[in-house]
């Protein structure tokens, strides 16, 4: 089995809310990630296939099909936009990595036909990460 994986990057705002919760239990729960006005984030997505190498190509995957698959399934979407408001399929979801790679996951499952989705890395900062796997 061969792993390939894709580097992409956007840069998007959110706010970490809860509107079932209080005010002062958003502020403990999701600190300075819960400013009103919102924050940003540069994030990299790295998006793993795995499977065969294909003996008519050489390859897993091609890149290149993958990248445009990441860019209009993903970062077309999300880049530059407020996640809480401007993304139709966050509506109602707390913005958080972990949600966002499970998110990105059930978009791109069903797009991608060479080789299988194995893994979402999600990079929040340089120093905070997630990785989702559907297993």
């Amino acid at each position: 089995m061969t792993y390939v994986t894709k580097r992409v990057s956007f840069s998007a705002a959110h706010r970490l809310y809860n509107p079932n919760f209080s005010d002062e239990k958003n502020e403990d729960i999701f600190g300075l990630c819960n400013n009103k006005m919102g924050h940003g984030h540069n994030y990299d997505l790295e998006v793993t296939v795995r499977g065969n190498v294909q003996k008519e190509t050489g390859m897993v995957i091609d890149l290149n099909k993958l990248k445009k698959i990441l860019i209009r399934e993903i970062v077309e979407k999300v880049d530059h936009k407020h996640l809480n408001y401007d993304v139709p399929f966050l509506k109602g979801v707390i913005p958080t990595a972990e949600n966002l790679a499970v998110k990105f996951w059930d978009i791109l499952k069903d797009k991608i036909d060479e080789g299988e989705l194995y893994e979402i890395k999600l990079y929040e900062s340089r120093n905070n990460f997630v990785i989702y796997r559907a297993e």
